[in-house]
């Protein structure tokens, strides 16, 4: 099984990369709901969350919670919302988006349209501040 994940983890599909370690990797989703909705992934392809060995199930939100005051610092936002929905994709990912109210987190309202220029932009804002 090779996902669009496993291929933007081996370079193959380029992706608005926001931090990156040797087990995991955060990438804007460019499907977003929200400017600097996040995607955080482990880099071992497993289709469920639950499915991941304990270790890495807890260094994956270890890796997340990092990357989400990062993008509560850069991004406006009353909150930093997490959801894992795992239907879209199947390889475990967790989604960090900025939120003001509930509804920020509607995955069946239309997605963000963003340029290139604004995802670049909104990349260097939350890694300037890891």
């Amino acid at each position: 099984m090779s996902t669009i994940f496993s291929k933007i983890i081996d370079g193959s599909i380029p992706a608005y990369k926001i931090a990156e370690d040797d087990n995991f990797l955060a990438f804007l989703d460019v499907f977003p709901l929200r400017e600097g909705h996040t995607l955080v992934i482990p880099k071992q392809e497993v289709d469920c969350i639950f499915d991941l060995d304990d270790d890495t199930y807890q260094k994956l939100w270890l890796f997340s919670k990092k990357v989400a005051h990062a993008i509560g610092k850069a991004i406006p936002c009353t909150k930093v919302g997490t959801a894992v929905v795992g239907l879209e994709v199947a390889h475990a990912h967790i989604h960090l988006i900025p939120m003001n109210a509930v509804s920020d987190m509607d995955f069946s309202q239309p997605k963000a349209k963003f340029s290139p220029e604004q995802f670049e932009s909104a990349a260097a804002k939350i890694k300037a501040q890891l």
